[in-house]
């Protein structure tokens, strides 16, 4: 009796163990919020339905994972083209996106200088593709309105591959939830986005989906030839030779060079010299003759403002944040990285590089401010959590970090070889390339020269389009550069969907 007591009181202790360490029931989704709108485009008034919501990602096992917050724009018709967008980071929810670009409405901020405290403009967005495309605006697992839940944790949802099978899983998700199948489907990344849309795109061709077009949006393909740190020693020069149009770009905008009267006149001269004379200069490094040396640092000068003694000590080689604080440094102003046009007073004038991006404490405030009015007093999606614009202190909280491995390559994720792959795999699908000439983030010298270096068939590198805009990162900043952008969108949509 006494031992068949001890069994029953030690059943009964796991048992409550077992209750105590089950996890946490998952509460309810808030329920989608559904509106109608209309919305002048192209002389016509459109109607439109925008859903706010989420939707639930699961693994193998069909556990959740996370809910994935979205704002959907649709306009009724048959088998209408369907475009994807959202923003990088890695660690941003696309607020920057649905509230800048070309969803149904935008806020106005100041053109390259700080935009005011509130009350801030929000508008119907003449710039809109909704007469194009269906839109619908990805927030990345864990930011936004989106959380974690039941079995996902940051090892199975931050990482490079983590991350696109999460969102190569929410499109399967929506075309089968909203009977999308048979539409043309886009994506449109930004930054980071471009990484990710190289990735999901190769993943979604093996799961039996075709791709019509992407849209790569301040690109960043391959790492190995972007920046390297500022430390030139033992070589490593490419980052030098590809950030130089940028700088000589945004020396152009402020004034610190003359005798060219555009960038259309100037910066074909600068990419010559990068790819060649100083490529060469900077290859042959001790060998390079004096008078050569002498020759590339006059060409320095003239391309980038910086005074030939600047130019001298830093071995011809000028890391793109030091240019941002020595081409104004004696007026005490740096420029920005994500758009230099953009300037910001420094408190510390001889520190290398300042404590924020002039471009980030110009316009976050609004683009945040209105983003949580549009989503809760207009589109009515309005839970009792907090919209969290970015997640950066989350992926890199507790010793954790976003996972670079791609695939069986752990030192490095270049994501050129996916996007050649889908493109020959799909020789229908059409790319296009927007650039900002005052991006230091993602040069756009940079990105031609890697969608150069495809190794494509002559045939398919012709399905690469580019775009060009005096505006930076978030080309849609610039109203001359938005009104651009979207001419050159029209005509591409037009393009693919009519080549079929």
């Amino acid at each position: 009796m006494l031992r068949a007591a001890l069994v029953a009181a030690c059943l009964a202790c796991c048992s409550q163990a077992t209750a105590f360490a089950a996890a946490p029931p998952i509460p309810a989704a808030y329920p989608d919020a559904v509106t109608h709108h209309t919305i002048a485009l192209g002389g016509k008034t459109i109607a439109y339905t925008a859903r706010a919501g989420t939707i639930t990602l699961r693994n193998q096992d069909e556990q959740p994972l996370v809910r994935v917050f979205y704002t959907a724009f649709t306009v009724d018709g048959a088998n209408r083209p369907v475009t994807f967008l959202y923003n990088g980071g890695p660690g941003s929810s696309t607020i920057w996106l649905r509230m800048g670009s070309f969803g149904p409405v935008r806020v106005v901020t100041s053109d390259g200088t700080p935009t005011g405290p509130p009350p801030y403009k929000l508008v119907d967005n003449a710039y809109s593709i909704l007469d194009r495309t269906d839109l619908v605006f990805i927030d990345m697992p864990g930011s936004g309105f989106g959380r974690l839940i039941g079995a996902g944790t940051p090892k199975n949802l931050w990482g490079v591959d983590q991350d696109a099978d999460a969102f190569a899983q929410f499109i399967v998700r929506y075309v089968t939830n909203f009977h999308r199948w048979n539409s043309p489907k886009f994506l449109f990344g930004e930054s980071y986005g471009t990484t990710r849309s190289a990735v999901v795109m190769n993943l979604l061709s093996q799961r039996g989906i075709a791709l019509n077009g992407v849209v790569l949006l301040s690109s960043f393909l391959n790492p190995m030839v972007d920046y390297n740190d500022g430390a030139p020693i033992g070589g490593g020069d490419w980052g030098y030779v590809l950030y130089l149009p940028t700088e000589a770009a945004t020396a152009w905008y402020h004034h610190a060079v003359s005798g060219y009267p555009s960038l259309d006149a100037f910066l074909p001269e600068v990419e010559n010299f990068a790819l060649t004379e100083y490529l060469n200069a900077l290859g042959q490094g001790a060998q390079l003759a004096p008078d050569r040396y002498n020759d590339v640092v006059a060409k320095l000068h003239r391309y980038t403002g910086l005074s030939d003694q600047y130019i001298r000590n830093s071995n011809l080689r000028i890391p793109y944040d030091r240019f941002e604080n020595e081409l104004s440094r004696q007026r005490g102003i740096t420029l920005g990285r994500l758009d230099s046009r953009f300037s910001t007073y420094v408190l510390d004038k001889p520190e290398v590089s300042p404590d924020w991006d002039a471009t980030d404490a110009a316009i976050d405030a609004a683009f945040v401010e209105t983003g949580n009015y549009y989503l809760r007093d207009v589109l009515k999606y309005n839970p009792p959590t907090l919209y969290r614009h970015e997640i950066y202190d989350l992926i890199y909280a507790d010793g954790n970090s976003w996972d670079f491995t791609h695939g069986a390559n752990s030192q490095n994720f270049n994501v050129a070889p996916d996007l050649a792959q889908t493109m020959t795999y799909n020789p229908h699908l059409k790319i296009f390339s927007a650039n900002g000439y005052f991006d230091f983030a993602t040069p756009f010298f940079e990105t031609v020269y890697v969608l150069n270096h495809l190794y494509l068939a002559p045939a398919l590198q012709r399905n690469i389009s580019y775009g060009f805009y005096p505006s930076g990162h978030m080309v849609y900043l610039h109203p001359s550069a938005i009104a651009a952008f979207h001419s050159d969108l029209e005509r591409w949509y037009a393009s693919v969907l009519g080549s079929r």
